[in-house]
């Protein structure tokens, strides 16, 4: 009997394909241990690649911040550019008007009465022709009223010398067509030619200003010096 199994049994690997040899404890616990290696490598592979794409992600979205931080910082750098350059060129304005008005404020304080003063030169000159022809003719009240014109005449220009109106000196000087109007000429020998030899109207000025310049007659050599001068230097090679 014995026999028999034996032979069905081997009739049987036969059939499967050959003999079979049954896995030992060690065996499988090796097995094991390799199936649960694999398993674990191919789970830190995948947690591997998940960290992979999310540090990706992560350094593109930092990459992004940065250009939209950057392009922000351009914005308000130009933008502190602008707002600087305008607040220093309305500083520059601001000076510039401050400078104009105290210039304004100067000048209305020096000439704001100029306009007076011209209209009372002619006063001042009618003053004086009565001055001038009384001194001629000053006999018993006449003084007296020739007293109060001068003392109205000294009061006048007292006045105008408190607000910085001088007379232009004139007679006896170089004719300076700045200050001096020229009326007519006179040959005169004994003064120095273009100078002034009368005033027929006073010229004034107001500090630096011109109020009216002075009307003068100014000389000319005569007409003959020079027909003199070559007649005196013949005569003296005749001799």
């Amino acid at each position: 009997m014995d026999d028999s199994v034996s032979e069905d049994q081997r009739d049987s690997d036969a059939q499967d394909g050959g003999p079979k040899i049954e896995a030992s404890s060690e065996m499988e616990e090796a097995l094991r241990e390799a199936t649960e290696s694999m398993e674990a490598r191919e789970k830190n592979a995948e947690a591997a690649s998940g960290a992979s794409s999310a540090d990706k992600m992560t350094i593109e979205l930092l990459s992004t911040e940065l250009r939209q931080l950057k392009s922000l910082h351009e914005e308000t750098v130009k933008e502190n550019a602008e707002a600087e350059e305008k607040s220093l060129r309305l500083q520059a304005e601001f000076e510039n008007f401050r400078r104009r008005s105290l210039k304004e404020k100067q000048e209305s304080f020096k000439f704001g009465h100029q306009n007076l003063v011209k209209d009372l030169l002619s006063a001042v000159d009618n003053l004086e022709r009565a001055l001038e022809h009384g001194a001629q003719n000053a006999e018993g009240d006449a003084k007296g009223i020739l007293d109060g014109i001068e003392l109205v005449h000294r009061e006048i220009l007292g006045a105008f010398a408190k607000n910085g109106v001088r007379e232009i000196e004139a007679e006896g000087q170089l004719f300076d067509p700045a200050v001096h109007e020229a009326m007519g000429q006179i040959p005169n020998a004994d003064v120095p030619s273009n100078s002034v030899l009368e005033v027929l109207q006073k010229g004034y000025v107001i500090h630096d200003r011109m109020l009216r310049p002075a009307r003068v007659i100014v000389s000319c050599e005569p007409a003959n010096a020079g027909a003199s001068t070559g007649t005196k230097s013949a005569g003296n090679e005749t001799a």
